[in-house]
């Protein structure tokens, strides 16, 4: 259980009870009061006396009474005073600690079991029985990573839990100091790109406030909870493609990935013979940086020859004169749709094998 949560409630009541009141935590210690100097008092000896109480004690001014959360006693509230009045306010308080209390495990106990479903630390058959006693019901959900980047002052949780605003229904769980993920409830309706929108909001508003360098992975969108670890896997998945193929981007969503996603889960000797068969030995090598970045915009065109060279402030005849040398050099007429999908797909494929990302 938070302390501050213990201490917010209690400074916000103590000037209705009217008196001096204080929490106790499960090893007898003072974790918040009103007078805030007796934060972390020893109070061993109460614990033991109220543990062979039925009810309440009162002990050296003071009216002691278990907190009322379901199934455990291991919080004491007290308040100043020895009368009739300290032991109604002792209850209030005891009560009041308890629901929410009661509210906060609930909610740390619903976060432990998602994070455990995503790292697949729970086995499918239990994930049914576990969802039924903490009252989960089937809804559609998505996986957001955030991953901060390089070091920074800002607490990565916190500054992620700050600002989801739906904390009943989405939940943060950090799986690593720079890492943390989004589970976020959606309808049957959201698509990906309205994720990914989501997710560029949330990258803004990071950016915005605390001044750090991220990137974000996006899932598809599940139905059912036991799915969460395969888009968990997807969310990851989804960085580890853009970084390779999207170097630009900081919102990667799998729905998103194209061919790239094909390519990243392909062997990578598979991938090698598929290199050999396209480009004589020695053939992609040759071409310089001019020629690649003349490629690069001439798909970005959709092969248009004329758009092509007007984008690249080159003649037409200039840019044909390139596309003819890749043609002798690679056997791949890149005017050709079928030749430029080969080309295309080969240069990822070469993209990949020399990034050799690490799979999940």
């Amino acid at each position: 259980m938070s302390n501050r949560l213990f201490q917010n409630l209690i400074h916000q009541m103590k000037d209705v009870i009217g008196r001096n009141i204080g929490v106790i935590d499960e090893n007898g210690i003072i974790v918040a009061a009103s007078e805030l100097a007796r934060i972390g008092e020893s109070k061993q000896r109460v614990k033991e006396e109220l543990s062979y109480s039925s009810n309440f004690i009162v002990y050296e001014g003071y009216t002691y009474r278990f907190i009322n959360s379901p199934g455990r006693t291991d919080c004491i509230a007290f308040v100043e005073g020895d009368d009739t009045h300290a032991g109604k306010m002792s209850e209030i308080l005891a009560i009041a600690l308890g629901n929410i209390k009661t509210l906060y495990d609930e909610k740390y106990d619903k976060i432990s079991f998602i994070k455990n479903i995503i790292l697949d630390n729970i086995l499918p058959s239990d994930i049914y029985l576990k969802s039924n006693e903490l009252h989960f019901n089937e809804e559609f959900r998505a996986v957001i990573v955030i991953k901060f980047q390089g070091t920074s002052a800002v607490n990565p949780y916190e500054a992620v839990q700050s600002l989801v605003k739906n904390k009943n229904k989405d939940f943060v769980i950090g799986v690593s100091e720079q890492d943390i993920v989004v589970v976020k409830e959606v309808t049957a309706t959201t698509t990906a790109d309205n994720v990914e929108a989501y997710a560029k909001e949330l990258l803004s508003q990071l950016t915005k406030e605390y001044s750090v360098k991220l990137l974000i992975g996006i899932s598809s969108v599940v139905e059912n909870l036991k799915d969460l670890a395969r888009a968990y896997k997807e969310a990851r998945i989804s960085l580890e493609v853009g970084k390779v193929f999207d170097i630009e981007k900081t919102v990667m969503s799998y729905e998103n990935l194209g061919i790239g996603r094909l390519i990243y889960q392909l062997p990578t000797t598979l991938c090698e013979i598929f290199l050999g068969e396209v480009f004589k030995k020695g053939s992609l090598e040759s071409l310089d940086r001019e020629t690649l970045m003349t490629v690069q915009s001439f798909f970005e065109n959709n092969l248009n020859v004329s758009e092509t060279s007007r984008k690249l402030f080159v003649h037409r005849n200039t840019l044909v004169y390139r596309l003819e040398k890749i043609r002798k050099l690679t056997g791949l007429d890149l005017r050709e749709f079928d030749h430029a999908v080969t080309f295309k797909v080969a240069l990822m494929v070469k993209k990949y094998l020399t990034s050799k990302p690490t799979k999940f």
